[in-house]
């Protein structure tokens, strides 16, 4: 459970309810022909792209990077195009690196979108890090500058710079919120249109390291205003519950508190090490090494530290916790929206669990005994019902981690973008935000059911 109740990631949700509220492009022809009262203004609009593929990669401009690899493709550093300087903000120091850069092609948002948020999953080896950048493009024709999405690498030793988001990035039209390319104002009707992303990757001079890419996500979305969400019917999660490791924040109250605060506030790494471990992955022994021996789970210890955002102070940086799940052996990661419970159904049939984001207050959700802000947690599965089974890390100790909490309710604080709180001033909600995970190795039907979702 988010700690910080005032944090950035309240007004981002802001924003996303601003850009609801404005108003919306005209209805396409399928939209048109749903008939009335089954407009766009009534669903959210989503869309995911990814560059994963040869096809993909080979489409952008290449700068000193190649493409390799054929049944996981990455853009690779291949050959210096020049240094640069980096201060650290969080440390002080001052280095001189390698670089190389891949620029996307123009990509089209598919919907007129008051939103952005970019994922990636990369390796970095010792010495190298990343920086992911994205030009947007308005509705009037215009272009944001290009915004520093994440500066990120999956070590924090003195060979490398400390992972950290960029504060302060605006144009008068649109800014960054950590991870999240938001527009200002959107009641004129100013929407992103369209996108290029840019990889920079950077080197120890000489070093001869080669940082690789080989997923580059953008969501773009537009999701309509509404304190209330339709209803959906129970569907073909029912009677389904997937066997996911369970892990409690509140075990790691009071550890480490030099990330975020300590355990209480790690709902998003702790749920990134619930569905890590379902996959059947974890840190090593020797990864662990560095965690109090007397605490329990110290893979939670693990992934609050390498999803550290040292700019938001936090390790619920959403991109930063799918590229720490991506670097483990054939995972890959998105940051995305769903458009109902539903589609989480669809995953978790096919055996997908689900980490979602979701704020209220404690009357809204029968059974959990808190309210919160911002918080992480993960659907493991359905009741014959309907009613959501999940593993919420917010209990008070592993065995208590599962939960069951009503369907109605749980939609409805998921996928709302306003609410109010315990005192009656109107807050905002994400919208439908999750995390998904996945390995390279999937069946045809999880195939399906994520390209259905536009994960590819």
């Amino acid at each position: 459970m988010n700690s910080r109740p005032t944090t950035r990631r309240t007004v981002l949700a802001a924003a996303v309810a601003t850009a609801a509220m404005a108003t919306a492009p005209p209805a396409s022809a399928s939209e048109r022909a749903a008939g009335p009262g089954r407009t766009a203004a009534a669903r959210p609009k989503i869309s995911l792209h990814s560059w994963n593929t040869r096809r993909d990669w080979k489409a952008g401009t290449a700068k000193g990077t190649r493409v390799v690899g054929r049944g996981r493709p990455a853009v690779v550093f291949e050959t210096p195009q020049g240094t640069a300087k980096y201060k650290d903000p969080h440390t002080g120091e001052v280095a001189t690196w390698e670089y190389a850069t891949w620029t996307s092609p123009l990509q089209p948002t598919e919907v007129a979108a008051g939103e952005i948020i970019a994922s990636w999953n990369a390796h970095t080896p010792k010495g190298t890090w990343l920086r992911v950048e994205i030009e947007g493009r308005y509705s009037d024709g215009t272009k944001t500058p290009w915004y520093t999405m994440g500066i990120w690498t999956s070590g924090d030793g003195k060979d490398v710079p400390r992972r950290t988001s960029v504060d302060d990035q605006s144009d008068g039209k649109s800014s960054v919120w950590t991870d999240t390319l938001a527009l200002d104002e959107l009641d004129s009707g100013l929407r992103l249109m369209g996108y290029k992303l840019r990889l920079t990757l950077y080197r120890a001079l000489a070093g001869g390291a080669k940082p690789a890419v080989w997923r580059l996500s953008a969501m773009s979305s537009d999701v309509p205003d509404r304190f209330e969400v339709p209803a959906s019917e129970p569907g073909p999660g029912r009677g389904i519950e997937l066997e996911v490791p369970r892990f409690s924040q509140e075990v790691h109250k009071g550890q480490y508190p030099e990330y975020d605060g300590g355990g209480e506030a790690w709902c998003s790494p702790t749920s990134s090490t619930m569905i890590l471990e379902y996959w059947g992955r974890t840190p090593s022994e020797k990864d662990l090494e560095w965690v109090d021996p007397d605490f329990a789970d110290p893979q939670v210890c693990h992934a609050a530290r390498y999803t550290f955002d040292y700019q938001y102070e936090g390790c619920g940086n959403w991109p930063f916790n799918a590229a720490y799940a991506s670097t483990y052996r054939d995972m890959e990661a998105v940051v995305t929206r769903l458009g109902s419970l539903t589609d989480v159904e669809r995953l978790v049939a096919a055996g997908i669990p689900v980490i979602t984001s979701q704020s209220f207050i404690e009357s809204e959700l029968d059974g959990a005994g808190y309210g919160t802000a911002g918080h992480l947690m993960t659907v493991i599965g359905f009741t014959q019902d309907g009613d959501v089974i999940a593993n919420d890390p917010a209990s008070e100790d592993n065995e208590a981690v599962r939960r069951v909490y009503k369907r109605r309710q749980w939609e409805n604080i998921w996928l709302r973008t306003k609410r109010k709180d315990a005192d009656g001033k109107v807050k905002s909600g994400t919208g439908g935000v999750c995390y998904l995970y996945f390995p390279t190795s999937l069946t045809a039907g999880q195939r399906k059911v994520l390209r259905d979702l536009g994960v590819r």
